[in-house]
């Protein structure tokens, strides 16, 4: 990114001066310089064109860990009032609706596991499909699917795959309100059949690691968290009915961006106002996917506790937290020190509501929300908690993950799957993958450094850092 183009407002916020004749909202870049410097220009013109779009309350923004995606960057994040004209985007979204991560805690160390680590990565993957357009044993009828949009995590917990104590450690409980099967094709619905309980593939996973540094003690103990102790992540989404509703919408919302004379400055931010028959159509499926999604990692945890009884018997898992990054929510927040409803994209960010926030659980009212910023698989991932100073930053928003730093393409002329499994291997990292070229693909080297991006999390105050992770057993399509 060209520096040059920024103002500096402090160490880790920069903005982007308009000229004269720009009529567009304030643009906010969080992260340091090391890290913005790794970004393309596309995602100036990209957060540049947010800032254009009607109804948008503040500035629009992009986290730590942001590049350049469709419509809006990933990393974005721009709220909208409806009274206003605020309108949704399905590009703000993205096509993955509700991916997220699930973290799981277990009563396990190091010592414990690891041992057991190279038949815990076998039996994983043969429990846990993974890959493009791969199925598990569950085949749906359309008339279920509608159900677990309406009820999400919970459907899953009553077919069995988990408990009651885990609703209390998803977001929305592990349902959210506003979904509307009606509103979702039968394409989308066709699609999703044999896809619950599947991770996908690109850069999800299924990963087991290890907590190697504590760097808020008060919070890990609110969030059960210890040095040496192993903890799994979960990072998917809505699969194949997401992907479909974002492309069936795109669609939608552009002909009713025409029709009501809004002016992209980008076709693929196409939107249309929240009170429209097409926006209140788009969210009633983006909040079906959103429950699809919170069931899908569901089911996951359910199988991943079934591997975890058969190779290390007695071994305990919990929920720590499940968190989405691809969204549009319906949240109450201070406008010049008002409340007002507004509706938050995040698209490749993390909501990361502070202490005290009525939504969290009991047990993390006092710590803030933990937020999973998910790593590549030979580098690590973090657990931060939301700070109150995020709610005036940035909405409560926070970074999602590493971020890419170089496409797929640039990745498969760099790395060779075989090669890289082997190195990783040499450094004590199992992984299991359904595609050598999806794993070179997702090489750690294709990503930027997760430890930066959650140092500037921190430092430009989205979130504050409580656990570093390291994976052990990685889990890919």
């Amino acid at each position: 990114m060209d520096m040059s183009r920024l103002r500096r407002v402090d160490a880790f916020s920069y903005t982007v001066p308009r000229g004269p004749e720009e009529s567009r909202a304030e643009v906010l870049l969080y992260g340091s310089a090391p890290l913005l410097e790794t970004m393309d220009d596309k995602v100036l013109e990209q957060i540049g064109n947010v800032a254009r779009l009607p109804g948008l309350v503040g500035a629009a923004m992009t986290m730590p860990d942001a590049h350049w995606g469709y419509g809006f960057p990933i990393g974005g994040v721009a709220a909208f009032d409806a009274e206003q004209g605020g309108i949704v985007s399905a590009g703000g979204v993205g096509f993955d609706i509700s991916c997220g991560i699930r973290c799981l805690r277990t009563d396990l160390t190091l010592k414990d596991a690891a041992p057991h680590f190279p038949k815990l990565a076998d039996a994983l993957f043969r429990a846990i499909p993974a890959g493009v357009g791969e199925e598990g044993e569950l085949k749906l009828p359309v008339p279920e699917l509608d159900r677990i949009m309406l009820e999400g995590a919970g459907w899953a917990v009553r077919q069995g795959y988990g408990s009651e104590d885990d609703l209390a450690f998803i977001e929305e409980h592990g349902r959210v309100d506003g979904a509307d099967p009606t509103c979702v094709s039968d394409t989308a619905k066709k699609r999703q059949r044999g896809e619950m309980g599947t991770l996908g593939s690109g850069n999800h996973y299924l990963e087991v690691q290890v907590v190697e540094r504590i760097y808020d003690v008060a919070a890990a103990r609110a969030f059960g968290l210890s040095e040496g102790q192993i903890v799994i992540s979960i990072h998917c989404g809505s699969r194949g009915l997401g992907h479909q509703i974002g492309t069936d919408y795109l669609v939608s919302l552009a002909r009713a961006a025409g029709r009501l004379g809004i002016d992209l400055p980008d076709r693929e931010l196409a939107c249309a106002p929240i009170h429209s028959p097409e926006g209140r159509q788009y969210l009633g499926a983006m909040n079906a996917a959103i429950n699809i999604a919170l069931a899908n990692r569901q089911i996951l945890t359910g199988l991943t506790r079934e591997v975890f009884a058969d190779v290390l018997s007695g071994a305990r898992l919990a929920t720590l937290y499940d968190i989405s990054h691809n969204t549009c929510k319906r949240e109450r927040h201070l406008v010049g020190g008002q409340p007002r409803w507004l509706h938050v994209h995040r698209k490749g960010a993390t909501r990361a509501f502070g202490p005290g926030h009525p939504a969290l659980p009991e047990e993390y009212r006092n710590s803030g929300q933990p937020v999973i910023i998910g790593g590549s698989m030979g580098t690590g991932s973090w657990i931060l908690a939301g700070t109150a100073e995020s709610e005036n930053r940035a909405w409560s928003s926070a970074s999602h993950g590493a971020g890419r730093a170089m496409s797929r393409n640039a990745a498969l002329k760099r790395w060779q799957g075989r090669e890289l499994i082997r190195e990783l291997a040499d450094q004590g990292i199992l992984i299991r993958a359904r595609s050598l070229r999806g794993a070179a693909e997702e090489a750690p080297g294709a990503y930027k450094d997760v430890d930066l991006v959650a140092e500037a999390t921190e430092k430009a105050g989205l979130a504050r850092r409580v656990a570093q992770l390291r994976p052990k057993v990685c889990i890919k399509g």
